[in-house]
């Protein structure tokens, strides 16, 4: 390993990460379906480095670091950049209006289900946190309907978002379904077991059986322990 200012690993790819971040497993996810050839550093994000900031000033994880030395950051930018980089993976559909609509799906999961799950675990009152699981359920009845309208879209038996193939849907979003357990054991919060989140719980079934998914998942115990410092409750 060559480092006159930091480490990094020479003629492959370097992934700064952190195993327990939810972000960071996006591109650890994009890189392991891509078998992208690259060594992880791993980064303590409640002791970082002293020359972290050479590698990513604002001092998040994920980044990246390439052969030929440029600087990537942002997790959903890392593992687009897999798919594109490496577009054996198909990670991304190679039709553009495909593309378009995988993307559209993880923007509305993005928007409508990560600030509620950590807004949920931050309420302050009764009436804050129940706005907040309302809001999250919506979202996630939101992320059904893409579902049911992209398997009428593809047709087929699979039940993942692109039937049988794993890709940036699942790839960009499944770490942070991980933590419903989290709001579940703070909060109170389940998803209902009903027909209006039928797609859901099929395609959670589907994608917690990936070794993707497993590889990385973090234990249901310690994600509920590692959340709990967003509950005020807690502090």
């Amino acid at each position: 390993m060559s480092s006159p200012a930091y480490p990094y690993e020479e003629n492959i790819y370097t992934l700064y990460s952190n195993a327990n971040c939810p972000f960071a497993q996006r591109a650890l996810r994009a890189f392991y379906i891509a078998q992208v050839p690259h060594k992880v550093i791993e980064i303590d994000l409640t002791n970082k480095p002293d020359w972290y900031h050479l590698v990513n000033p604002q001092l998040k994880v994920p980044a990246l670091r390439t052969p030929s030395g440029t600087i990537l950051i942002e997790s959903l930018v890392l593992s687009e950049f897999a798919a594109d980089q490496f577009p054996d993976s198909h990670l991304l559909p190679s039709d553009a209006t495909e593309r378009a609509q995988l993307r559209l799906f993880v923007e509305i999961f993005s928007s409508r289900i990560i600030p509620n799950i950590f807004g949920s675990l931050r309420g302050t009152n009764a009436k804050e946190i129940e706005e907040k699981k309302a809001a999250l359920l919506a979202g996630l009845k939101e992320v059904n309907g893409e579902l049911v309208k992209q398997w009428e879209r593809i047709g087929g038996d699979g039940a993942l978002w692109l039937g049988d193939k794993v890709s940036l849907a699942e790839v960009n979003t499944v770490s942070f379904y991980n933590l419903l357990v989290a709001v579940e054991h703070h909060r109170g919060f389940a998803v209902p077991d009903t027909d209006e989140f039928a797609a859901l719980h099929r395609w959670a079934a589907a994608f917690t059986k990936l070794p993707a998914y497993t590889e990385f998942k973090v234990d249901d115990d310690q994600a509920i322990n590692k959340m709990k410092k967003f509950v005020p409750e807690a502090n």
